[in-house]
């Protein structure tokens, strides 16, 4: 399994990039999934319907499932900030994990910058950026020998990561250590 980050503020482009990037892993025979960094209290499901029904009564996890789909509902008893690491675990195998937020995980990743943010990059103070993806690389702050990726041609970040693919093969902390460290972790 691969996994790359994009991270960037709110604003910058990431959600529409993956939004197309996705369709371009898929459509090069990869499967791929997601996992995002949400703000507080997100809902997925709807008031009134069976799944929010069971978790407003106290239900810890809540999975629905249909011959279609699946969904997982976990709700902390008290207040918690999975890390990345965490969240990747939860995942089925796959091809491609992209990871969109967790501007500050231990993750290698795609910095996406938009000028008009007025936000300041990431990218020369975090090791882990791999390269630069904006639509106006002239006006980039600070100058960077990283790769720099058009955020309006997904088409191109997606050749990008197949070309370098062996690069983001994800090797998980969690387990790195072997089963005492899991043991730990428990």
């Amino acid at each position: 399994m691969k996994v790359i980050g994009f991270s960037g503020y709110s604003g910058s482009g990431k959600t529409t990039l993956l939004e197309q990037l996705i369709g371009h892993l898929k459509a090069a025979g990869q499967r791929v999934s997601v996992v995002k960094h949400a703000h507080h209290n997100f809902d997925i499901d709807v008031p009134g319907k069976d799944s929010w029904r069971h978790r407003q009564a106290g239900a810890f996890e809540v999975v629905v499932a249909s011959d279609r789909r699946m969904a997982k509902i976990r709700e902390y008893e008290v207040e918690a900030d999975p890390t990345v690491h965490q969240l990747i675990a939860e995942l089925v195998d796959c091809d491609w994990v992209l990871v969109e937020g967790f501007k500050h995980a231990d993750i290698l990743k795609i910095e996406v910058w938009r000028p008009d943010s007025d936000r300041p990059v990431i990218y020369p103070h975090d090791p882990f950026v791999v390269a630069v993806c904006t639509d106006q690389p002239g006006q980039l702050p600070e100058p960077t020998g990283l790769p720099l990726l058009d955020l309006n041609d997904p088409a191109a970040v997606a050749q990008f990561l197949l070309g370098h693919s062996s690069r983001y093969e994800y090797h998980s902390p969690l387990f790195a250590a072997g089963p005492a460290a899991d043991a730990d972790a428990g």
